[in-house]
């Protein structure tokens, strides 16, 4: 008989009725609704999840740059009284040895190593002539001196050295009164 009806209401141009929800549809349907809800909770836990590893990642890149800058100084810091050595190696040097081989083969290498110096930017902090800057100078003595004035450096008792905008090492320097 329904389906009687239902000729009868469609042949007299009337809507069809109204399919009856009958309860196992009704619990189908709750189903899909907790399963697009859970689905949407496990879209966005991915997303989540990504995210934080993509986070970490560029995390752990930066530390390790950070890592190899911070040990590439050290190892720089511990170059510079090497240099130191050398340099004060040849002020000291006997005017009768200048011209031996085994002079210009040591020459050789403090060029070696001033060169490697430069090559990884590490500049030597200018003196001569330059007005006292405690960011870049350590004062070793103040002293009265003529044709100098007042916080003008005098001389240098040892170089300085800069990487980049760090100061590795400053200049111990004699100052002008």
């Amino acid at each position: 008989m329904s389906q009687e009806s239902e000729l009868t209401n469609e042949q007299n141009g009337d809507q069809p009725a109204e399919p009856v929800v009958t309860s196992e549809a009704q619990a189908l349907r709750d189903q899909l609704a907790k399963a697009q809800a859970q689905a949407a909770e496990y879209l966005d836990s991915w997303r989540r999840a990504t995210a934080d590893l993509s986070n970490a990642r560029k995390r752990m890149q930066r530390e390790a740059e950070e890592y190899r800058a911070t040990a590439a100084v050290r190892v720089l810091e511990k170059l510079l009284p090497v240099s130191d050595d050398v340099n004060r190696a040849f002020e000291n040097l006997p005017p009768d040895q200048v011209a031996r081989d085994w002079v210009n083969g040591f020459r050789m290498i403090q060029h070696k190593l001033d060169q490697l110096l430069e090559s990884e930017g590490v500049a030597v902090i200018p003196t001569a002539g330059q007005v006292f800057d405690p960011a870049l100078h350590y004062a070793v003595t103040h002293e009265e001196a003529d044709g100098y004035t007042e916080g003008q450096i005098i001389g240098e008792v040892a170089r300085g050295f800069t990487l980049g905008e760090r100061v590795l090492r400053p200049s111990m320097v004699r100052v002008a009164k």
